[in-house]
């Protein structure tokens, strides 16, 4: 790594006094995880990557494409193309402006059996993720490992924050005690804006960097929402944990235990995803089998099968996401079918 002596590349951060030459240094050190490259996860890791954070693991189940490019601000028209994964089109393009850090892609969908072994070392993980089930997983394992997290979602004009710092402020589950019920807006129903994307990242990736370089004061202690469209904001105080949360009160990890978790998740999209972690899937064998029944492409970290109306994206572990239905008897009678039981 070229010194930060000799490397002008952050000096406009380094003139900065909330960061200066001892904080770029640590930050040069730091390890942090995105979990989910989707939107705000995609802007959160080029943030990051930008202000020299010096390792970041990319976790994310998903691949590109062209519906993600009006707001995923590492993917390209090729990406796309290819249905590459997002973690390792992430990946590649950070390290195409940044080579000086390290970047460490995870194909894999963060669930209660692969979490320790993907988050454990880490200082710092922030929220890129589009669903509460797994942003309960997260609050469950940095509560029980005390590290501290960044929660961040945007949809429609909206977007919002809280840092999560276990044992000093409240946690998700102090916040939002049992998740959202019933119907609610998210990126498929109400649309988003790309600026709300960017809003709620830039504030997030903001308190990471005052997470990293030792700035714990300036930590912002509140819930925080802001509408873009409406110009509405709201701030909910979020400085203590709560004594009879399930999580920080009680020390109960019903999520890290696995406890509810369906085999099979919607994942948005009119596509459903079907966990198949432990049979690993030999993807030239796959072709011979598939090309007969519709037409079959593949590259090293995905293999997309078609037989309308349905899109199969299969993984080397055995997950697959199947596109065209939200029917999961559907979805599973497909897998069952083309894949095996």
């Amino acid at each position: 790594m070229i010194s930060l002596e000799l490397d002008d590349r952050y000096s406009r951060q380094v003139l900065f006094p909330g960061i200066g030459a001892e904080g770029q240094r640590k930050l040069a050190m730091a390890r942090v995880a995105v979990v989910g490259c989707g939107a705000t996860g995609s802007a959160l890791a080029s943030l990051l990557s930008r202000s020299g954070v010096g390792t970041i693991r990319i976790v994310d189940r998903d691949y590109v494409e062209p519906s993600n490019l009006q707001r995923q601000s590492l993917f390209d028209e090729a990406d796309a193309r290819e249905s590459l994964p997002k973690a390792i089109a992430a990946s590649r393009k950070i390290s195409s402006f940044n080579s000086q850090i390290v970047v460490e892609p995870q194909v894999a969908d963060l669930t209660p059996s692969n979490i320790e072994s993907l988050l454990k070392d880490v200082q710092l993980i922030l929220d890129g993720t589009d669903n509460f089930e797994t942003r309960y997983l997260i609050n469950d394992f940095a509560a029980k490992f005390r590290l501290p997290w960044i929660y961040t979602a945007a949809v429609a004009s909206y977007a919002i924050t809280l840092n999560i710092i276990p044992g000093t402020t409240a946690c998700l589950s102090c916040v939002f005690p049992t998740p959202p019920q019933g119907t609610f807006e998210t990126c498929e129903t109400a649309g988003i804006l790309n600026s709300a994307v960017n809003l709620a990242a830039s504030i997030a990736a903001t308190e990471a960097l005052k997470v990293l370089v030792g700035a714990e004061g300036k930590l912002r202690r509140t819930l925080l929402s802001f509408d873009l469209w409406s110009n509405e904001r709201a701030e909910v105080v979020a400085d203590h944990p709560r004594s009879e949360c399930q999580v920080c009160g009680r020390q109960e990890f019903r999520y890290l235990a696995g406890e509810g978790r369906p085999h099979i998740t919607l994942c948005g999209r009119n596509s459903v995803q079907i966990h198949e972690r432990h049979r690993p899937v030999d993807f030239q064998e796959m072709i011979q089998r598939l090309k007969a029944h519709g037409s079959v492409r593949h590259n090293d970290f995905v293999l997309k099968f078609w037989r309308e109306p349905y899109e199969m994206t299969l993984f080397p572990d055995g997950r697959a996401i199947i596109k065209g239905t939200t029917d999961t008897a559907v979805a599973r009678s497909l897998y069952a079918r083309y894949v095996g039981n």
